[in-house]
C-alpha cells in the first residue's frame, strides 16, 4: 500500500519533515516516491508547505495519509 508520511529530517532536538508518499513497508526514513511538501514544527507559528495538487491526486489514485499528514494537509486546506 502507498502511504503519505512524515520523512524526518534536520538535526537533534531541531526536526524538520518533508511530506513524502512511500511504500508502507519501506522505513520512515528511507526511499520515497515523491516528495509533495514540508513541514517545520520550530517556526513560530509552524509552517506547512504542501503541493494541493500533487497531494489530491495522489489521495485520488489510493494512496493513503497517515493520521498526523491528514491533520497538516486539513490545516493547509488541501481536505
Amino acid at each position: 500500500m502507498v502511504k503519505i508520511r512524515l520523512r524526518r529530517m534536520g538535526a537533534k532536538k531541531n526536526p524538520y519533515y518533508r511530506i513524502v508518499v512511500a511504500d508502507s513497508r519501506s522505513p520512515r526514513d528511507g526511499r520515497c516516491i515523491e516528495e509533495i511538501g514540508s513541514y517545520d514544527p520550530v517556526a513560530n507559528p509552524a509552517e506547512i508547505k504542501v503541493d494541493a495538487e500533487k497531494a489530491q491526486n495522489w489521495i485520488k489514485n489510493g494512496a493513503q495519509p497517515t493520521d498526523t499528514v491528514r491533520g497538516l494537509l486539513k490545516k493547509a486546506g488541501v481536505l
